[in-house]
């Protein structure tokens, strides 16, 4: 249940609202005032910018909106006992002894890093690698509003999810879910629910909770990192990077803070060179 609570759910008022819409037509009324001369075509792009605005407010609380909504089925379903909840360890215990079957619901790019010997990987939500016009500008979206950061790519929902499951397991199987969190399981064991299976283990906080001795991992990467990347990873910024520090000790962090000299450096290299090139258009010009 802890997982649950850390949930980023974050509320607006209906205050907060309207004082947004109306900060955004402001600026036209008082410039209508103070210049009538204006063009219908600035008009029109003002309006543009004030629709659009209210667009994406909108769809920002419909996001919050759904997932208090969701939160709140996935504590009735874990309340209820519908879901049981495993920590990773006796997920392990379950996988190793028992012989019950783990089901890994991550993207490509995280299982890609490190799996759960014996897992299945069926991902709930994978990469999404399409290049049409509806996926490029949710992949810009994605990529400013901190995927550089965090090196979470487009994720999109996979239709077949509920099938590849049905053809992997019966709806009477004992199934333990995984995902690198904790988040994306719970939707995945709702959906199995609803589905007909009956017998849904979660495993709190996800592999990222587990310990090395929890579950017997395979990859190129620790199963903890598996989540990490993008410039936090390169930095070593992370929550998981750090802990490893503390453990590893100087070495491990020097590491880390010769790449973040390194990216001053070329911060500073990029801005003489543009400098340069600046005096030298600009000698181009006055002769």
């Amino acid at each position: 249940m802890e997982a649950l609570s850390l949930l980023p759910i974050n509320t607006l008022t209906n205050n907060h609202i309207s004082l947004t819409a109306s900060s955004n037509y402001a600026p036209l009324s008082s410039s209508l005032q103070l210049n009538p001369s204006l063009t219908s075509r600035t008009l029109t792009l003002r309006k543009r910018v004030v629709r659009v605005q209210a667009e994406s407010e909108d769809y920002e609380l419909k996001q919050m909106r759904d997932m208090a909504a969701a939160r709140k089925r996935w504590e009735a379903l874990i309340r209820d006992g519908k879901v049981k909840v495993l920590t990773p360890r006796e997920a392990g215990y379950a996988v190793q002894l028992s012989g019950k079957p783990l089901l890994d619901v991550r993207p490509s790019n995280e299982r890609n890093k490190a799996w759960v010997r014996a897992s299945t990987w069926i991902p709930i939500f994978d990469v999404d690698n399409k290049l049409d016009f509806g996926t490029v500008p949710r992949k810009v979206t994605n990529f400013v509003m901190g995927g550089w950061w965090s090196g979470m790519p487009t994720l999109s929902y996979d239709s077949q999810f509920l099938t590849k499951v049905a053809e992997k397991f019966p709806k009477d199987s004992e199934l333990i879910v995984a995902c690198q969190k904790g988040l994306r399981s719970l939707a995945a064991c709702e959906l199995l629910y609803n589905a007909g299976y009956k017998n849904l283990f979660w495993v709190q906080g996800g592999f990222e909770a587990a310990e090395e001795e929890d579950l017997i991992v395979e990859g190129p990467s620790p199963l903890k990192f598996a989540g990490i990347g993008g410039v936090s990873e390169f930095l070593g910024w992370t929550d998981q990077q750090r802990a490893a520090a503390a453990k590893e000790g100087w070495g491990y962090r020097l590491v880390f803070s010769a790449r973040l000299i390194g990216v001053f450096l070329f911060a500073d290299v990029l801005y003489i060179g543009a400098q340069q090139i600046g005096r030298y258009l600009q000698d181009i010009r006055t002769h």
